[in-house]
């Protein structure tokens, strides 16, 4: 498989105070499989779909604090180079750049409006084997209340071209990669509870979103936005049952049209 381009979204993970039950939900609410814990990197389980890797859970690490998150990674092929881009543009590399076996280098690091983001060097795992079909990852939101910060930041690091959805009742921005969008940047409004810090929302494909969240639901997850018609597909914000927050989206049911783009 190939590896990314730089900047591009290509892996996600959570740690889980109950990796068990987290195994459970996520199994019946995507249809994930999961491999053999790998102990020597702190029982890390690989996800699968269609027995292609599509994300991780693992434990949380001692002296964790916080509820469980979904964390997205974006591709570096240096990401030594990557992590002086982060310092010298206002970020804080809150883990430095460290090698995972042969599979690649990772790094976690914080924006300046306060975002926590991965990068990832690629070794014999190249990321995503599977997207934007039911049960994978398809998209993601840097959504922060700084917009301003996150705009001068994440193009100066990656590289993007910077685009305005033409929307009145949000501000978002689309960043891409050539012609390719690959995540965009929405500033949070008033309706975000003041406690919920700056993140990443993470989408996964699902084959309809209703069902989606009667599982979500079921299970003592929590559904905080949506469900909602949108042109890019019909969509809904929730929490699992451990808090960890994400969105699901039908990417086949849509409605109205593509807005405009500057």
């Amino acid at each position: 498989m190939a590896e990314k381009p730089e900047g591009a979204p290509c892996w996600a993970d959570a740690m889980f105070p109950d990796v068990g039950a987290a195994k459970s939900f996520y199994g019946e609410l995507l249809g994930w499989t999961f491999g053999e814990p790998a102990e020597e990197y702190g029982n890390y389980t690989q996800a699968y779909s269609d027995g292609k890797n599509v994300a991780a859970v693992s434990p949380q690490m001692p002296g964790w604090e916080g509820p469980p998150a979904w964390s997205i990674y974006f591709a570096s092929r240096d990401i030594d180079a990557t992590a002086a881009k982060i310092r010298d543009n206002g970020g804080d590399p809150m883990m430095e750049p460290m090698a995972v076996g042969e599979f690649g280098k990772m790094l976690i690091a914080k924006d300046p409006s306060g975002v926590v983001f991965g990068v990832w060097q690629a070794g014999t795992h190249k990321g995503f084997e599977k997207e934007n079909e039911p049960g994978s990852f398809c998209w993601a939101e840097i959504t922060t209340r700084d917009a301003q910060k996150a705009d001068a930041f994440f193009p100066a690091v990656f590289g993007y071209g910077v685009k305005t959805l033409e929307d009145e009742a949000v501000d978002f921005k689309l960043y891409n990669l050539g012609d390719d969008t690959v995540v965009g940047r929405m500033k949070m409004t008033g309706d975000f509870p003041a406690d919920v810090p700056p993140y990443v929302n993470v989408y996964f494909a699902v084959g309809n979103c209703d069902d989606a969240i009667a599982t979500v639901t079921k299970h003592g997850g929590e559904v905080h936005f949506g469900p909602h018609d949108s042109p890019f597909g019909r969509f809904a914000a929730v929490s699992d049952p451990q808090g960890a927050t994400f969105s699901v989206i039908d990417l086949e049911t849509t409605e109205g049209e593509m807005p405009k783009v500057t």
